[in-house]
Protein backbone atom coordinates (compact mmCIF):
# COMPACT_ATOMS: atom_id res chain seq x y z
CA UNK A 1 0.00 0.00 0.00
CA UNK A 2 2.76 2.32 0.56
CA UNK A 3 4.86 1.68 -1.75
CA UNK A 4 1.99 2.30 -4.20
CA UNK A 5 0.87 5.31 -2.62
CA UNK A 6 4.26 7.03 -2.95
CA UNK A 7 4.31 6.00 -6.61
CA UNK A 8 0.49 7.96 -7.13
CA UNK A 9 2.35 10.43 -5.31
CA UNK A 10 3.19 12.63 -8.32
CA UNK A 11 -0.51 12.07 -9.62
CA UNK A 12 -2.03 13.21 -6.09
CA UNK A 13 0.25 16.27 -6.32
CA UNK A 14 -0.80 17.62 -9.77
CA UNK A 15 -4.51 17.33 -8.90
CA UNK A 16 -4.22 18.92 -5.14
CA UNK A 17 -4.58 22.53 -6.97
CA UNK A 18 -7.98 21.56 -8.46
CA UNK A 19 -8.82 20.16 -5.48
CA UNK A 20 -8.56 22.66 -3.02
CA UNK A 21 -10.24 25.30 -5.73
CA UNK A 22 -12.87 22.94 -6.01
CA UNK A 23 -12.96 23.14 -2.04
CA UNK A 24 -12.91 26.34 -1.86
CA UNK A 25 -15.44 27.91 -4.02
CA UNK A 26 -17.79 24.75 -4.27
CA UNK A 27 -17.73 23.71 -1.05
CA UNK A 28 -16.77 25.83 1.49
CA UNK A 29 -19.75 28.57 -0.11
CA UNK A 30 -21.99 26.11 0.81
CA UNK A 31 -22.42 27.12 4.44
CA UNK A 32 -24.48 30.08 2.95
CA UNK A 33 -27.69 27.67 2.00
CA UNK A 34 -29.09 28.60 5.51
CA UNK A 35 -29.57 32.37 3.75
CA UNK A 36 -32.29 30.45 1.89
CA UNK A 37 -34.58 30.45 4.82
CA UNK A 38 -33.76 33.94 6.72
CA UNK A 39 -34.86 37.34 6.23
CA UNK A 40 -30.76 38.04 5.74
CA UNK A 41 -29.16 41.13 6.69
CA UNK A 42 -25.96 41.59 5.55
CA UNK A 43 -24.95 43.92 8.46
CA UNK A 44 -25.58 40.80 11.46
CA UNK A 45 -23.04 38.67 9.22
CA UNK A 46 -23.67 35.01 8.49
CA UNK A 47 -23.25 33.48 11.97
CA UNK A 48 -25.16 36.07 13.20
CA UNK A 49 -28.58 36.35 14.42
CA UNK A 50 -31.01 36.17 11.62
CA UNK A 51 -34.67 35.91 11.28
CA UNK A 52 -35.63 32.35 10.18
CA UNK A 53 -38.49 32.27 7.43
CA UNK A 54 -38.62 28.95 6.67
CA UNK A 55 -40.10 28.45 3.26
CA UNK A 56 -41.03 32.41 2.57
CA UNK A 57 -38.34 32.91 0.21
CA UNK A 58 -39.32 29.65 -1.93
CA UNK A 59 -42.84 30.59 -2.08
CA UNK A 60 -42.29 34.56 -2.62
CA UNK A 61 -39.97 33.34 -5.88
CA UNK A 62 -42.88 30.62 -6.93
CA UNK A 63 -45.44 33.89 -6.38
CA UNK A 64 -43.88 36.25 -8.65
CA UNK A 65 -45.38 36.30 -12.51
CA UNK A 66 -42.18 36.45 -13.88
CA UNK A 67 -40.43 33.00 -12.21
CA UNK A 68 -42.52 30.45 -14.70
CA UNK A 69 -41.30 32.18 -17.87
CA UNK A 70 -37.55 32.29 -16.15
CA UNK A 71 -37.71 29.01 -15.66
CA UNK A 72 -39.63 27.98 -19.34
CA UNK A 73 -36.57 30.09 -20.74
CA UNK A 74 -33.92 28.02 -19.33
CA UNK A 75 -35.57 25.17 -20.19
CA UNK A 76 -35.92 26.02 -23.42
CA UNK A 77 -32.45 27.29 -24.52
CA UNK A 78 -30.81 24.73 -22.27
CA UNK A 79 -32.64 22.00 -24.10
CA UNK A 80 -32.25 23.02 -27.51
CA UNK A 81 -28.36 23.82 -26.68
CA UNK A 82 -27.80 19.97 -25.74
CA UNK A 83 -30.11 18.60 -28.73
CA UNK A 84 -28.42 20.51 -31.25
CA UNK A 85 -25.00 20.16 -29.42
CA UNK A 86 -25.24 16.76 -29.64
CA UNK A 87 -26.91 16.42 -33.32
CA UNK A 88 -24.79 19.07 -35.51
CA UNK A 89 -20.93 17.54 -34.14
CA UNK A 90 -22.35 14.09 -34.76
CA UNK A 91 -23.41 15.31 -38.53
CA UNK A 92 -20.33 16.95 -38.43
CA UNK A 93 -17.57 14.72 -37.86
CA UNK A 94 -18.79 11.89 -40.26
CA UNK A 95 -18.72 14.83 -43.29
CA UNK A 96 -15.30 15.09 -42.29
CA UNK A 97 -14.17 12.05 -41.65
CA UNK A 98 -15.34 11.63 -45.28
CA UNK A 99 -12.85 14.42 -46.69
CA UNK A 100 -9.89 12.56 -48.38
CA UNK A 101 -7.54 15.33 -48.51
CA UNK A 102 -6.04 15.58 -45.09
CA UNK A 103 -4.66 19.22 -45.44
CA UNK A 104 -8.27 20.65 -46.10
CA UNK A 105 -9.52 18.26 -43.35
CA UNK A 106 -7.19 19.48 -40.71
CA UNK A 107 -7.39 23.09 -41.81
CA UNK A 108 -11.31 22.78 -41.36
CA UNK A 109 -10.69 21.32 -37.83
CA UNK A 110 -8.68 24.17 -36.66
CA UNK A 111 -10.91 26.54 -37.77
CA UNK A 112 -14.02 25.39 -35.88
CA UNK A 113 -11.94 24.23 -33.08
CA UNK A 114 -10.38 28.16 -32.65
CA UNK A 115 -14.05 29.68 -31.00
CA UNK A 116 -14.13 27.19 -27.95
CA UNK A 117 -11.38 29.12 -26.74
CA UNK A 118 -12.40 32.30 -26.73
CA UNK A 119 -14.85 33.87 -23.92
CA UNK A 120 -18.18 34.70 -23.83
CA UNK A 121 -16.49 38.27 -23.26
CA UNK A 122 -15.22 38.69 -26.05
CA UNK A 123 -17.62 36.65 -28.70
CA UNK A 124 -20.11 38.87 -26.94
CA UNK A 125 -18.56 42.03 -28.48
CA UNK A 126 -18.05 40.50 -31.94
CA UNK A 127 -21.50 39.28 -31.97
CA UNK A 128 -22.91 42.74 -31.36
CA UNK A 129 -20.71 44.21 -33.77
CA UNK A 130 -21.84 41.15 -36.36
CA UNK A 131 -25.57 41.76 -35.72
CA UNK A 132 -25.81 45.18 -35.19
CA UNK A 133 -29.24 46.42 -37.01
CA UNK A 134 -27.37 49.31 -38.74
CA UNK A 135 -24.09 48.80 -39.51
CA UNK A 136 -23.73 44.73 -38.41
CA UNK A 137 -22.23 42.83 -41.39
CA UNK A 138 -25.06 40.33 -41.33
CA UNK A 139 -27.62 42.60 -41.52
CA UNK A 140 -25.82 44.91 -43.96
CA UNK A 141 -26.09 41.25 -46.29
CA UNK A 142 -29.61 41.32 -45.48
CA UNK A 143 -30.22 44.92 -46.80
CA UNK A 144 -28.18 44.25 -49.92
CA UNK A 145 -30.68 41.26 -50.71
CA UNK A 146 -33.92 43.42 -50.51
CA UNK A 147 -34.71 42.41 -46.82
CA UNK A 148 -35.68 44.42 -43.97
CA UNK A 149 -32.73 44.68 -40.92
CA UNK A 150 -33.15 41.66 -38.00
CA UNK A 151 -32.47 43.47 -34.50
CA UNK A 152 -31.29 39.75 -33.39
CA UNK A 153 -30.62 41.14 -30.10
CA UNK A 154 -33.05 43.26 -28.68
CA UNK A 155 -36.14 41.51 -30.75
CA UNK A 156 -37.64 38.92 -28.36
CA UNK A 157 -38.73 36.73 -31.39
CA UNK A 158 -35.10 36.41 -32.62
CA UNK A 159 -33.07 36.50 -29.44
CA UNK A 160 -33.51 32.98 -28.09
CA UNK A 161 -32.53 31.87 -31.70
CA UNK A 162 -29.45 34.13 -31.45
CA UNK A 163 -28.07 32.53 -27.77
CA UNK A 164 -28.88 28.91 -29.49
CA UNK A 165 -26.99 29.29 -32.63
CA UNK A 166 -24.11 31.34 -31.90
CA UNK A 167 -23.21 28.75 -27.90
CA UNK A 168 -23.66 25.85 -31.09
CA UNK A 169 -20.76 27.84 -33.37
CA UNK A 170 -18.81 28.47 -29.93
CA UNK A 171 -19.20 24.66 -28.70
CA UNK A 172 -19.33 22.30 -31.96
CA UNK A 173 -15.86 21.95 -32.61
CA UNK A 174 -15.07 20.78 -29.00
CA UNK A 175 -17.71 18.39 -29.86
CA UNK A 176 -16.64 17.10 -33.70
CA UNK A 177 -12.88 16.05 -32.45
CA UNK A 178 -14.89 14.05 -29.72
CA UNK A 179 -16.89 12.37 -32.26
CA UNK A 180 -13.83 11.97 -34.58
CA UNK A 181 -11.77 10.30 -32.00
CA UNK A 182 -14.41 8.13 -31.44
CA UNK A 183 -14.38 7.32 -35.64
CA UNK A 184 -10.64 6.64 -35.42
CA UNK A 185 -11.29 3.22 -32.87
CA UNK A 186 -13.31 1.96 -35.55
CA UNK A 187 -11.81 -1.00 -37.54
CA UNK A 188 -10.95 -0.32 -40.98
CA UNK A 189 -11.21 -3.47 -42.16
CA UNK A 190 -15.04 -3.12 -41.75
CA UNK A 191 -14.98 -0.36 -44.42
CA UNK A 192 -13.49 -2.80 -46.89
CA UNK A 193 -15.77 -5.32 -46.11
CA UNK A 194 -18.45 -2.77 -46.88
CA UNK A 195 -16.72 -1.70 -49.83
CA UNK A 196 -16.35 -5.48 -51.83
CA UNK A 197 -19.99 -5.88 -51.28
CA UNK A 198 -20.48 -2.48 -52.93
CA UNK A 199 -21.75 0.01 -50.01
CA UNK A 200 -21.32 3.23 -50.93
CA UNK A 201 -20.15 6.15 -48.56
CA UNK A 202 -23.90 6.95 -47.21
CA UNK A 203 -24.13 2.99 -46.68
CA UNK A 204 -20.71 3.00 -44.42
CA UNK A 205 -21.64 6.04 -42.61
CA UNK A 206 -24.97 4.70 -41.62
CA UNK A 207 -24.04 1.01 -41.06
CA UNK A 208 -20.42 1.33 -39.73
CA UNK A 209 -19.66 4.83 -38.81
CA UNK A 210 -22.72 5.60 -36.13
CA UNK A 211 -22.82 2.35 -34.79
CA UNK A 212 -19.17 2.76 -33.85
CA UNK A 213 -19.89 5.71 -32.47
CA UNK A 214 -22.85 4.80 -30.57
CA UNK A 215 -21.37 4.06 -27.38
CA UNK A 216 -19.41 7.87 -27.10
CA UNK A 217 -23.14 9.01 -28.45
CA UNK A 218 -25.28 7.94 -25.49
CA UNK A 219 -22.22 8.53 -22.92
CA UNK A 220 -22.25 12.06 -23.56
CA UNK A 221 -26.08 12.35 -24.81
CA UNK A 222 -26.48 10.79 -20.90
CA UNK A 223 -23.84 13.00 -19.07
CA UNK A 224 -25.43 16.58 -20.41
CA UNK A 225 -28.73 15.70 -18.94
CA UNK A 226 -26.95 17.09 -15.55
CA UNK A 227 -26.97 20.63 -17.34
CA UNK A 228 -30.38 20.66 -18.07
CA UNK A 229 -30.78 23.56 -16.27
CA UNK A 230 -27.60 25.67 -17.54
CA UNK A 231 -28.17 27.79 -19.99
CA UNK A 232 -25.16 29.68 -19.98
CA UNK A 233 -24.36 32.69 -17.82
CA UNK A 234 -21.83 33.96 -19.50
CA UNK A 235 -23.50 34.20 -22.77
CA UNK A 236 -26.66 35.71 -21.61
CA UNK A 237 -25.10 37.84 -19.22
CA UNK A 238 -23.22 39.56 -22.09
CA UNK A 239 -25.44 39.45 -24.41
CA UNK A 240 -28.71 40.37 -23.08
CA UNK A 241 -30.60 43.74 -22.47
CA UNK A 242 -33.96 44.38 -20.58
CA UNK A 243 -35.89 44.54 -23.63
CA UNK A 244 -35.23 40.92 -24.25
CA UNK A 245 -36.20 39.95 -20.68
CA UNK A 246 -39.12 38.59 -21.58
CA UNK A 247 -37.62 35.51 -23.99
CA UNK A 248 -33.72 35.44 -22.98
CA UNK A 249 -33.90 35.69 -18.92
CA UNK A 250 -32.69 32.80 -17.77
CA UNK A 251 -32.82 31.38 -13.81
CA UNK A 252 -28.66 32.05 -13.51
CA UNK A 253 -29.06 36.40 -14.82
CA UNK A 254 -32.25 36.09 -12.97
CA UNK A 255 -30.36 35.38 -9.19
CA UNK A 256 -28.12 37.70 -10.16
CA UNK A 257 -30.66 40.70 -10.51
CA UNK A 258 -32.34 39.66 -7.66
CA UNK A 259 -29.44 38.99 -5.25
CA UNK A 260 -26.81 41.01 -6.39
CA UNK A 261 -28.76 44.32 -7.98
CA UNK A 262 -31.66 44.42 -5.98
CA UNK A 263 -30.05 42.95 -2.59
CA UNK A 264 -33.09 40.33 -2.08
CA UNK A 265 -30.21 37.93 -0.68
CA UNK A 266 -32.62 35.37 0.76
CA UNK A 267 -34.83 35.04 -2.15
CA UNK A 268 -31.99 34.99 -5.14
CA UNK A 269 -30.94 31.73 -2.41
CA UNK A 270 -33.90 30.58 -2.67
CA UNK A 271 -34.00 30.01 -6.36
CA UNK A 272 -30.12 29.04 -6.28
CA UNK A 273 -30.79 26.53 -3.76
CA UNK A 274 -33.89 25.36 -6.26
CA UNK A 275 -31.83 24.95 -9.30
CA UNK A 276 -28.76 22.70 -7.99
CA UNK A 277 -31.25 20.70 -6.17
CA UNK A 278 -33.25 19.90 -9.71
CA UNK A 279 -29.47 19.78 -11.24
CA UNK A 280 -28.46 17.24 -8.50
CA UNK A 281 -31.35 15.08 -9.37
CA UNK A 282 -30.25 15.30 -13.37
CA UNK A 283 -26.99 14.72 -12.65
CA UNK A 284 -27.83 11.79 -10.36
CA UNK A 285 -29.92 10.04 -13.04
CA UNK A 286 -27.43 10.91 -15.90
CA UNK A 287 -24.87 9.27 -14.10
CA UNK A 288 -27.24 6.34 -13.34
CA UNK A 289 -28.14 5.97 -17.23
CA UNK A 290 -24.15 6.62 -18.22
CA UNK A 291 -23.74 3.48 -15.98
CA UNK A 292 -26.99 1.75 -17.24
CA UNK A 293 -26.24 1.94 -21.19
CA UNK A 294 -22.84 2.72 -21.92
CA UNK A 295 -21.05 1.44 -18.55
CA UNK A 296 -19.60 4.58 -17.25
CA UNK A 297 -18.35 4.97 -13.54
CA UNK A 298 -16.43 7.75 -11.99
CA UNK A 299 -14.29 5.20 -10.29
Amino acid sequence: MIRKWRRELPLHIMILPGLVFILIFSYVPMAGVVIAFQKFIPARGLFGEQTWIGLDNFRYVMDLPSFTKVFWNTLYIASMKLVLGLLIPIIFSILLNELRNELVKRSVQTAIYLPYFLSWVVLGGILIDLLSPSGGIINGLLTSLGMEPIFFLGDNKWFPTTLITSDIWKNFGYGTIVYLAAITGIDPGLYEAATIDGANRWHKAWHITLPGMRMVIVLLSVLSLGQLLNAGFDQVFNLYSPQVYESGDILDTFVYRIGLLDAQYGVATAVGLFKSVISFILIAGSYFFAYRFARYRIF
